[in-house]
Formats: C-alpha cells, sequence, structure tokens
C-alpha cells in the first residue's frame, strides 16, 4: 500500500488521475444524495429545475447553456456522473469476483472444470455484447420473476428496474478477459514450489487457493476493475444512447448525448459538447489511473 500511494503521489499523470477521479467520485455521492432528498421529499432535483430559456447559449443565465426545456446543462451532466459510477461499481464487481473465481477454479483444479470454464467464455466472447444487453434488458421486462428482482434490488440501490438490467448485463459479459489471465496466471502459480509443497502435505485445496494462489492474483483483480469501470462506463452510455434503460430521475449522459445530437443543426452544440467531455475526462483519468496501478502493483513492471 505505501508503494502504490508513493507511486501515484511521485507520478503526475497517476497523481491527476486520482484527483480527478475522486471528484467525480465526490460529485456522484452529493447528487446521488441530493437526488435520494428530493425523492424523499417530492422536491425536483436542482437539475430538473429551468433556468433559463430554452437551448439558452453558455453564459445566458446559465455556464453552459440550456437544454430545450431550459435546465442547466453542466447540472444535467454532472448529476450523469451518478450512473455512470453505479454501473461502474455493480459491472465492475460482478465481472471481476466471476472471473476472478472461475479463472481460479478452472487453473488450479483443471480437468472437466477447466474444460466448463473455457467453453464458457468462449461463448461469451463470441456473443455481441450490446446485442446481450439488448436481450437481457427486454427479457428482465418480459419475465415476471426477474422484473419483481430488479424492481426490489433496483429500489434498494436507487437505481431504475431498466437501467440496473443494463448494468447487470454489463457485468455479466465483461469477466471473459480476466477469467482468461487469471486461469493463465493460477496454472503458473499451480506448479510452484510452495504449493506443490503445500498440496503434498496434504493441505485442503481451497485453503491454498486463499492463502497462496488469491494473493499473487490480486494486483489483476484490482487492475483489471479499474479498466473494466471505463468500459462499463462507455457501455452504459451507448445503451442510454440507444434509449436502453433510463436512469429514473437523473439524467444519464448518453441520453444527453442523443438528446444533442438531434440539435446540432440548430448549433445547440453545448448538451451533446458538454455530456461527452465529462464522459472523456472519467475514462481517459480511469485508463491512466489502471495505467498506473498496473506499474505499481505488478511485479513484472517493477
Amino acid at each position: 500500500m505505501r508503494k502504490l500511494c508513493r507511486h501515484l503521489l511521485t507520478t503526475p499523470a497517476a497523481a491527476g488521475a486520482a484527483a480527478v477521479t475522486l471528484l467525480l467520485i465526490v460529485t456522484a455521492v452529493v447528487c446521488e444524495f441530493h437526488s435520494v432528498y428530493c425523492s424523499t421529499q417530492g422536491i425536483l432535483p436542482v437539475w430538473e429545475r429551468v433556468f433559463a430559456s430554452p437551448y439558452a447559449p453558455p453564459g445566458a443565465g446559465t455556464s453552459l447553456g440550456a437544454d430545450y426545456q431550459g435546465r442547466s446543462v453542466l447540472l444535467r451532466a454532472l448529476a450523469g456522473t451518478v450512473p455512470a459510477f453505479k454501473v461502474g461499481l455493480v459491472a465492475g464487481v460482478i465481472s471481476v469476483f466471476t472471473g476472478t473465481a472461475l479463472g481460479i477454479c478452472a487453473g488450479f483444479f483443471r480437468g472437466k472444470i477447466d474444460d466448463l470454464t473455457v467453453w464458457l467464455y468462449s461463448t461469451f466472447a463470441s456473443m455481441p455484447t450490446l446485442l446481450f444487453i439488448l436481450s437481457f434488458a427486454l427479457l428482465a421486462g418480459a419475465s415476471p420473476g426477474l422484473r419483481s428482482f430488479l424492481e426490489k434490488t433496483g429500489a434498494v440501490l436507487h437505481i431504475a428496474p431498466g437501467a440496473l438490467a443494463v448494468y447487470l448485463a454489463i457485468g455479466i459479459t465483461g469477466w471473459v478477459g480476466l477469467c482468461r489471465v487469471i486461469r493463465a496466471e493460477t496454472m503458473k502459480l499451480r506448479e510452484s514450489g510452495y504449493v506443490n509443497a503445500a498440496r503434498i502435505a496434504g493441505v485442503n485445496p481451497f485453503v491454498i487457493i486463499c492463502r497462496h494462489i488469491l494473493p499473487n492474483v490480486r494486483h489483476l483483480t484490482i487492475i483489471y476493475f479499474t479498466l473494466n469501470f471505463g468500459a462499463a462506463v462507455m457501455l452504459e452510455v451507448l445503451a442510454g444512447y440507444l434509449g436502453l434503460g433510463g436512469s429514473g430521475n437523473i439524467p444519464g449522459w448518453g441520453s444527453m448525448i442523443a438528446a444533442g445530437q438531434e440539435r446540432l443543426w440548430r448549433g445547440v452544440w453545448w448538451e451533446l459538447g458538454t455530456a461527452g467531455a465529462l464522459m472523456f475526462i472519467l475514462i481517459l483519468a480511469l485508463n491512466l489511473l489502471g495505467d498506473s496501478l498496473r506499474d505499481a502493483l505488478d511485479p513484472r513492471c517493477s
């Protein structure tokens, strides 16, 4: 941990990426609490209030212009950090847990478990991600049991059921790359001297995995979580652009880009530009942070 903190503080790109990411996290937390408060009090969130005339340009009552209802584009774009971080957390946790568990089991136990895992990630890798997300979202809406689960879980997490279905679909498809890497690394660790000594001594396989395998692949899970976070945000924006899911009373960057695209012919560029710029900043910061974490945590990069 000291090495990681020292690396982040002494590397300008890493420090800047960490600062930007932290600032956007704080923004998302503040917007989420404001949204929950407004829902309980029955009042409009600040990003839904009218501050200027429709399509007001930047500086005319709002710092970065207004949308077709006169709402602040800047406030709506900042509120878009909420669904971005939610999809990153939900999809990232699902993909990292699934990829790590399957990769370790396949690489350590081999045999039929390995064959099944290889078949699974080969199948998921061959499916078009966007079509799977669309199919899963439609299935969630058509299945009463799944819809009930999404409604109850979404109420706890303050996520619209349609958006939660998209988040789950992104997580289900995001574990393949990590699983392949973890499987290969586990195969190598399985043949190491200390693991062979533990196996000969009769140590339980799951104890070996927890004590010797998992700590040595932990850096891979952290790195892939950061990188999958950015990929999940991009997929969520693309899904929102296509009209999938929906983020409830919190605007998403995808829907803002879709709405702004329709008004470019009128010279109204600020809605699309602001949402696109914030998405670019977040994903760039996450990628830089992921590269810095790899340099700090991966022994081969030391």
